[in-house]
């Protein structure tokens, strides 16, 4: 074994904690939420439009409420003083940005080029193929930024991993976002929204981070461990149904193209979720190889599959229109994100032992 993945391996238990009853439940109450999301967008269509219309920058303020209290009290669970042992998840970090940056635009490139462009040709709207392919490449060039702390959490993931490799991924995305799309879509330029990516970036990463660290001294220093322990328990319950509404508002902002274009919906899901399984997969095996540590291997996996859709959407519109194909398969990645994020989570968990097992 590894020096770096003994020193990660004493931190992580040797066995993952059970869900509780309500987490173990989680893929119904997700399906569920969609359901009645799709339902209460064809119901109550004024309230939807109006709480999306509560958006700066294409960020959708609402969203971003509740992604504040689905990731503050995993940021809660942050020790300063161990971001400084990151370093040595060095192998972890790697396979990470290789996966993200190496592999997933061009992978997803491929795979709209085979499925939509060819497969599945006959049976989608001709004139929108090409914005098809362009909206999947635009979901894969840049990783999720604020969702990968809850798909994190759920798998007991060393959560200094997360957030470094968080920051490293937007440190990078400044500069490689705008060179791999426009490589990818043939185009001589891409205008990148800024003021989206940057917005998103302060929103979900800088100002949850401070406010979860000033909770934190502020419970250590009043009650401490004790004080911290029992917030965190209390906010439990809160982060999932914060998890659990961003579906029911999501879904019901996309209800009427849901029950407008299933087909086409349906069709551009599975191109999607192929790079899901797929980079988190081949990040899981490489992490294995490396010799790290489960507590990494787990996020690192859901850090490659995962999609920054905020910034994918804006794209999307800024070049193509709301209207169009791009826009479409953009909105489908934010749909299937959930669902089948928990899936691969669900998967890391069952694997664990076999992990650890091949790992030392």
């Amino acid at each position: 074994m590894s020096e770096a993945a003994a020193s990660a391996r004493g931190a992580a238990p040797s066995a993952a904690p059970s869900l509780g009853g309500f987490e173990r439940f989680l893929t119904l109450w997700v399906a569920l939420c969609m359901i009645a999301g799709v339902a209460l967008g064809q119901v109550a269509p004024d309230l939807f439009r109006r709480l999306g219309a509560t958006s700066v920058a294409q960020v959708n303020l609402p969203v971003a409420v509740l992604v504040w209290l689905m990731i503050i009290p995993m940021l809660l669970k942050i020790d300063p003083a161990a971001l400084g042992r990151v370093g040595r998840q060095w192998r972890g970090i790697a396979a990470t940005v290789a996966i993200n940056w190496l592999v997933k635009p061009f992978s997803m490139a491929l795979l709209g080029w085979l499925f939509l462009d060819h497969l599945f040709r006959p049976l989608l709207p001709a004139d929108q193929i090409d914005g098809y392919v362009a909206g999947l490449i635009l979901l894969a060039a840049a990783p999720c930024t604020a969702m990968v702390f809850v798909w994190s959490n759920l798998v007991e993931g060393d959560p200094g991993f997360t957030l470094s490799q968080v920051a490293l991924n937007d440190s990078i995305m400044v500069l490689a976002f705008a060179p791999i799309v426009a490589l990818l879509l043939g185009l001589s330029s891409i205008t990148v929204p800024w003021d989206t990516l940057l917005l998103s970036v302060v929103l979900y990463i800088v100002v949850p981070v401070i406010v979860a660290q000033l909770w934190r001294r502020s419970l250590l220093a009043k009650g401490g461990a004790a004080a911290l322990g029992a917030t965190l328990r209390w906010l439990s319950p809160v982060s999932l149904a914060a998890l659990l509404l961003t579906l029911v508002l999501l879904f019901g902002l996309q209800g009427s193209r849901i029950v407008q274009q299933p087909g086409v919906i349906a069709l551009l899901a599975i191109p999607i979720l192929i790079q899901v399984y797929f980079n988190a997969g081949l990040a899981y095996v490489l992490n294995r190889r490396l010799g790290v540590a489960w507590c990494v291997a787990g996020p690192s996996a859901l850090i490659g599959a995962s999609n920054f859709f905020e910034l994918a959407v804006a794209t999307a519109i800024s070049l193509f229109g709301f209207r169009s194909g791009a826009a479409l398969a953009t909105v489908v990645g934010v749909l299937v994100e959930v669902p089948v994020m928990l899936s691969v989570v669900a998967i890391l968990r069952r694997t664990r032992t076999w992990y650890e097992r091949a790992s030392a």
